[in-house]
């Protein structure tokens, strides 16, 4: 069976008086601690123990001691406050400086191109912050799934994200492998693809995704077809490399098989430019310290 919790308001009104007093037995003494007067002090004990339906101490014109119910809540209200304390200290450190868990949804291609180059230095210039990256082709809702941020390609990313740069506009080419090209031939326009197998990505929102291409000043989609649907680029570039077709990928992830001479780029002319890739968060009044380093630090890597 369910049970509800509630905290009633102000139940923790006058506990902090109550612990001041209970250090040093003494009212005046823990006004002065606390920056109050006596009598807010005294005040403060009596709704206390008002609510709690027990003298907390016993006083006279002498002396200040606690009473057996005044023991028992210091016993146990000492400890938790303290931890309140400490809760809330952590919390300040938090929205104060570089430190805690950073967790960053971004998709597998993305993790080659720009994290992969300053996750070290990253660590060595910020060694209180955790980097966790959850790769991952889903539009992942941030709050629910815990994340601070996350990666993608821009024309993917939700209008009331605030969306940061990260790369400038990238070109989208298509790859194929050179033994493909010697077999299948080099496609001249958009018309050959017909003829040719092609390697197609799936959206997280399920739609296969069209190839685009600038012809004469104007865009052009294509529904191609072929041997393989993947849900990302790192999948078609490796395909591609092994003679599966052509792909169309961000020409940075193909940049590297392309000067090893494991892939050449096809249909050069038409290629078309597409927004980047950008980092994207709910808001900058839920920008943490983390999160700020580490944008910084991305967007100042070489």
């Amino acid at each position: 069976m369910k049970q509800n919790y509630t905290v009633r308001q102000g139940a923790l009104e006058g506990v902090e008086t109550f612990l001041a007093i209970a250090r040093s037995l003494s009212f005046r003494r823990a006004a002065a601690e606390l920056g109050v007067t006596p009598s807010a002090v005294s005040q403060a004990v009596r709704g206390l123990e008002a609510r709690l339906g027990a003298a907390l101490f016993t006083r006279t014109t002498r002396s200040v001691g606690l009473t057996e119910a005044g023991q028992r809540f210091l016993d146990r209200a000492g400890p938790a406050f303290a931890e309140l304390v400490a809760a809330g200290e952590v919390v300040r450190d938090l929205g104060r400086r570089p430190t805690g868990l950073l967790r960053l949804s971004v998709p597998r291609g993305v993790v080659p191109l720009l994290l992969e180059p300053v996750i070290a230095s990253f660590a060595r210039a910020y060694p209180e912050v955790e980097l966790e990256i959850v790769a991952s082709e889903e539009m992942v809702d941030l709050a629910a799934g815990g994340f601070d941020a996350g990666m993608r390609f821009g024309q993917f990313i939700a209008p009331d994200m605030v969306a940061v740069r990260l790369t400038p506009p990238l070109p989208f080419l298509v790859v194929a492998s050179p033994d493909y090209l010697a077999r299948h031939g080099r496609p001249r326009g958009v018309d050959d693809l017909r003829g040719h197998a092609c390697l197609r990505l799936r959206r997280s929102n399920g739609a296969i995704a069209h190839w685009t291409f600038v012809d004469g000043g104007e865009t052009v989609e294509a529904a191609v077809s072929g041997p393989l649907i993947a849900h990302d680029y790192p999948t078609l570039i490796g395909a591609a490399i092994q003679g599966a077709g052509l792909a169309q990928v961000p020409g940075p992830l193909a940049r590297k098989a392309i000067t090893e001479g494991k892939l050449e780029s096809v249909l050069d002319d038409l290629v078309v430019t597409t927004p980047g890739v950008f980092l994207y968060h709910p808001g900058k009044r839920q920008m943490t310290p983390k999160l700020r380093a580490f944008i910084d630090h991305i967007k100042s890597a070489p």
